[in-house]
């Protein structure tokens, strides 16, 4: 099988699982939010760890802990996941599954927003529109909720600033998820024995199943990692940008077919318009690579020749 539909392979299993995270989470009530957010810390860490014993690869280690400036980004990477995969958990086991859907649609007009005031780039004309259509359908969910789409929000910018902290770190994904999940063990620890030392945590006293699934949230994490990473060494930047709206379709159709979640007239609306705003984002990008691909192929005859 030719490399480049591998790739295509790997990225679209790595979204279908991102997209279908809102069916397993439910699976591990009684267990509250954070308990969940701790084991899948734990687990994690478990499971990469796993990963490179297999692949033996440690070396990556020692070269890393020589430029703590990195290690230091890695550490707010850790923060921020975990504000975003603790919001991400109390969203679906408090039945805002569409409203994280949401969040990760808007995902990629914030991750511009974030390259125009953080790595000063510029936008074309038709991004800044796509852009503006995402305000305002922010501000007619605004209206519909009666408040701010908080949850959204709080997704968008914190898995915005976890992809924008990740780039300038530029780690490796299971090199970077050991150094996260290891910042974050020990709180993890001292929240799961501070919940055993009071009585209330789930964890060995709702079965064997319940605790099998409270540690495989560590395999749902790195699996679907382990996924992307392969996608992402095998095809361009434009079709991973195209696959990733794969999770958040999953998450919407979870949330309206699987957990029948409320869509009155104007809720809709707003999720029309962010689907505008998505197509119109994506067809510049798509116009603007082919451009790029034609004069790069216009100016190799030219390189070739000199």
């Amino acid at each position: 099988m030719p490399e480049a539909r591998r790739g295509v392979l790997y990225g679209i299993a790595a979204y279908s699982m991102w997209g279908l995270f809102p069916l397993y989470w439910p699976l591990l009530k009684p267990s509250g939010a954070l308990e969940i957010l701790a084991h899948r810390m734990v687990w994690s860490l478990v499971a990469v760890a796993v990963i490179l014993v297999v692949r033996r690869h440690w070396s990556w280690f020692r070269e890393l802990a020589r430029t703590p400036a990195k290690l230091g980004l890695l550490a707010l990477a850790a923060v921020v996941v975990t504000v975003n995969w603790g919001l991400y958990i109390y969203a679906v086991n408090t039945g805002h599954v569409i409203e994280s859907a949401l969040g990760y649609f808007i995902n990629p007009l914030v991750s511009v927003i974030f390259g125009v005031f953080v790595l000063k780039e510029r936008l074309r004309p038709w991004q800044w529109a796509a852009v503006g259509l995402g305000a305002v359908a922010v501000l007619l969910l605004t209206v519909d909720y009666g408040r701010p789409p908080w949850i959204a929000l709080g997704l968008a910018v914190s898995f915005g600033s976890y992809g924008l902290i990740k780039k300038v770190a530029g780690v490796g994904a299971a090199e970077s998820m050991t150094v996260e999940t290891l910042v974050l063990l020990l709180p993890a620890l001292g929240y799961l024995f501070y919940l055993s030392s009071q009585g209330t945590n789930t964890f060995g006293h709702w079965g064997t199943g319940h605790a099998l699934l409270l540690a495989g949230a560590g395999v749902v994490t790195a699996v679907p990692l382990l996924c992307f990473t392969a996608a992402a060494n095998r095809v361009p930047l434009t079709t991973i940008g195209l696959l990733q709206y794969i999770a958040p379709i999953l998450q919407f159709l979870c949330g309206v077919l699987v957990a029948h979640e409320v869509m009155p007239p104007s809720r809709w609306l707003g999720f029309v318009i962010i689907w505008l705003a998505l197509s119109v984002f994506t067809w510049d990008s798509l116009r603007a690579a082919g451009q790029a691909r034609q004069a790069a192929a216009a100016a190799a005859p030219v390189t070739a020749r000199t």
